[in-house]
């Protein structure tokens, strides 16, 4: 097979429309069809894992081939033996408590057996294996700045989503309102400028509107990687501020079922989360299947006071299954979930009408989500190189509920993604990858009332990456060409009512916009204390369906909003400086970033208003936001149990005429106290973690935002795993807001009503797992 004319074929140019969707497609089914009659030969892999310090053999230790969805422990001895895998280059990932993470890309053919790898003492987890536009890489070896959570931390200090989850690192926030509807906020930027993955497919709920949140538990979820800087090269539109990469469930161990429970309980909304799931690994093949459900009554504040509506809860099911071939490494997706939200609307005037404080009735205003989401993610291995083959389909049906079954906004958003990606190793320190990323969606509305047009929208994409490596250096770039055109049809029900609108007619429209993009980055290294990174990227979005065409009242937001159909295209320039400098006993880093946005798009009210209801309207100026993040990692010598992180960010936005931006965090600095034993009596991985956060004033909001007052907050979790060769059972408990401060987060929605984020609140985990 000519590798290079069958890539050149599918990158194609054609234009971003039903035809290049079944063009592609036709793609993925012939290569299902040509390729397993190609045959590339499959070899073992075995060998055994040592201790660098004493050459002590260690044994569970975790050995992951990330591409093959692959895992397996060492046994009694310290070896390891995996069985069929296909012949090419792959990420090799070895991690074991109290040990450095320890990676590197490795030629696994029949020649590879008894490779003995040794672990370095230690915390340091530079060396664990990210995931960057498909491809795994070390996060020393790629100049991204990429900042990994998993879902494990993340319930034990209590978050409630993934947004909650994430707003805890440097540099990261979260746009709320109330504790159920969040969004990420990476340095400033949110909404369409930050992208989601999930399953290996873009995400998309309509994040358009700020009420419109992430809507995403970690039931069933790894980890996340937080892709800071834009990142379009590799991930498209909406890219321009960072990506939030949510990595599934890993597959069970080999030849392992795994089956878990879990629940968590939360005392200050009354609330559950409830989630089982089962998983199995053969050589051949791997499935899983989760289930779960969360229900929450209404928050207080510090003051106790109950904030009415702002419940929230639904349900969700999952299911994966994946093959391996001689050639072929596939993993298919299904995701479906229900979940409601409860929002302001006229709830917060209702204060004399309550019920129960225990209640988590929908009768008042809420909306309603329901999702449904295939893909399927495939990988070839052809005789020299690697080809990838994603697909998916996301279907996102949201509603706004006035209350008492009453239906407003019905929105159905239809997405249907194809990704190509081919990637050549020349050999194991040059890598070369060419791929198109297509993507189709389709916007209707089926309620009685619009507040954005019916529409279809289409994107086109070619880009290519070279990567190299020498002993100490990583370099990086890439070239991409986008094309996106965005189709507004006639909508009868826009703006229609009672009442007059203040919007002129919305007039259709049919725009094409293109743009290319690029990245340049190095990282240097000296692979004991220091890493450097320096990196150059430039991002763009559309203007969405809001922005373009909005004409209509947003009860989530008690605003009246109007498009601008004249909005130009976004564009930014990014650079990013990161050094980190480390040793036995500390980890020391420091960021710096200039992002220079070209026509920055951003919601402003005008003098009039509507029936009450401040107007907004879009409009766009040049900007700049540049921000510092910095923190330091002791983990004193002889003293390996304690641990003691601190970590600082500060963001400023302005636009060219020097008026701040709407949204910009406060500085932050947060204070970690962790003591943590591998083994203490029958208990393993013992914990205790008390964190202390000071958010400064911001004194900075833009001309129409209001200032915020600093605030503290005080946070404590303790945990700990009791397990033997069978089961594993894990508790933890968390104390959010001990203190019980009354406060108002600068991006909190809430705040221009008086009412108050979250007061304390105590959290239980508990998981049982049976292998």
């Amino acid at each position: 097979m000519n590798e290079t004319l069958f890539v050149c074929k599918i990158l194609k140019h054609s234009k971003p429309d039903d035809a290049t969707m079944l063009r592609n497609i036709v793609i993925f089914l012939l290569a299902l069809v040509i390729c397993p009659y190609i045959n590339f030969g499959q070899t073992t892999f075995n060998g055994s894992i040592k201790s660098e310090s004493d050459s002590s053999l260690l044994s569970s230790a975790a050995i992951y081939i990330p591409e093959l969805a692959i895992e397996t422990r060492t046994d009694k001895n310290g070896e390891f033996r995996i069985d069929k895998i296909p012949k090419g280059y792959y990420f090799l990932q070895v991690d074991k408590f109290e040990f450095r993470t320890y990676s590197t890309v490795v030629f696994i053919n029949d020649s590879v057996s008894g490779k003995i790898i040794y672990l370095k003492p230690g915390i340091n987890k530079l060396d664990e294996i990210v995931v960057y536009g498909n491809q795994q890489d070390k996060r020393s070896e790629t100049s991204n700045s990429i900042d990994v959570l998993d879902s494990k931390t993340m319930r034990e200090m209590g978050a409630m989503n993934l947004s909650d989850g994430i707003a805890k690192l440097p540099g990261v926030n979260q746009l709320s309102t109330g504790a159920g509807i969040s969004k990420p906020v990476i340095r400033g930027l949110f909404g369409n400028r930050i992208q989601t993955v999930l399953l290996g497919m873009r995400f998309d709920n309509q994040q358009w509107q700020d009420e419109h949140g992430l809507g995403l538990s970690d039931v069933g979820v790894d980890r996340i990687e937080i892709i800071k800087g834009a990142s379009s090269l590799f991930y498209g539109s909406e890219a321009m501020g960072g990506v939030l990469n949510i990595i599934n469930e890993k597959a069970a161990p080999l030849n392992k079922t795994i089956s878990d429970f879990s629940t968590q309980v939360f005392s200050n909304t009354y609330g559950y989360a409830i989630d089982a799931g089962i998983r199995k690994t053969t050589n051949k093949t791997n499935w899983g299947i989760r289930i779960g459900t969360e229900s929450h009554a209404d928050y207080s504040d510090g003051n106790g006071t109950r904030i009415l509506n702002s419940r929230f809860g639904g349900t969700l099911a999952k299911a994966f299954l994946g093959f391996k071939r001689k050639h072929w490494v596939s993993e298919t997706n299904y995701l479906i979930s229900q979940n409601n939200f409860g929002f302001l609307m006229d709830a917060y005037q209702l204060y004399d009408k309550q019920d129960n404080r225990f209640s988590r009735s929908f009768e008042r205003p809420h909306h309603s989500v329901l999702m449904n989401m295939l893909t399927s993610q495939n990988t070839f291995f052809l005789r020299s190189s690697k080809f990838k083959i994603n697909i998916g389909a996301h279907i996102n049906n949201r509603q706004e509920q006035e209350g008492s079954g009453g239906i407003s906004l019905n929105m159905l958003l239809q997405t249907y993604s194809a990704m190509f990606l081919w990637i050549k190793n020349f050999n194991p320190s040059t890598e070369l990858s060419i791929g198109s990323q297509d993507q189709f969606q389709s916007n209707k509305n089926l309620g009685s009332r619009s507040i954005v047009p019916d529409a279809n929208l289409g994107e086109f994409s070619i880009f290519a990456y070279l990567k190299k490596k020498a002993k100490f250096l990583v370099a990086e770039g890439g070239l991409r060409y986008d094309l996106k055109n965005i189709h507004t049809l006639p909508t009868n029900n826009l703006n229609s009512g009672s009442l007059s609108n203040p919007g002129s007619e919305v007039v259709p429209v049919n725009k094409t916009y293109n743009t290319v993009n690029g990245a340049l980055g190095i990282s240097a290294f000296d692979r004991k204390r220091f890493n450097l990174k320096l990196n150059f990227t430039t991002g763009y979005r559309g203007p969405n369906l809001a922005e373009l065409s909005s004409n209509g009242l947003h009860e989530g937001s008690l605003r009246y909003e109007i498009g601008n159909v004249n909005l130009k295209i976004e564009q930014n320039l990014c650079a990013d400086v990161y050094v980190e400098y480390y040793n036995k006993w500390m980890n020391l880093f420091a960021s710096a970033y200039v992002n220079k946005f070209l026509n920055y798009i951003y919601l402003q009210p005008d003098s009039a208003d509507y029936f009450g209801f401040k107007i907004y309207e879009y409009v766009q100026k040049d900007a700049t936001i540049q921000g510092v993040e910095a923190g330091i990692k002791l983990h004193p010598p002889g003293l390996k149990m304690l641990q003691l992180n601190s970590s600082y960010s500060g963001i400023v936005g302005e636009t060219k005429d020097h008026e701040y931006l709407p949204f910009i965090p406060a500085q932050k600095i947060s204070n970690e106290l962790r003591i943590q034993k591998d083994q203490l009596k029958k208990f393993k991985n013992t914990f205790v973690s008390l964190v202390y956060i000071y958010v400064f004033n911001q004194n900075s909001p833009n001309q129409f935002e209001t200032k915020t007052k600093s605030y503290q907050l005080v946070n404590a979790s303790i945990g700990t795993e009791l397990s033997n060769e069978k089961n594993k059972f894990l508790i933890s408990l968390s104390c959010n807001n001990i203190l019980n401060e009354v406060y108002y987060d600068h991006l909190s929605r809430f705040k221009y009503f008086g009412i108050y984020n979250i007061g304390r609140s105590i959290n239980l985990n508990l998981k049982f797992q049976f292998n």
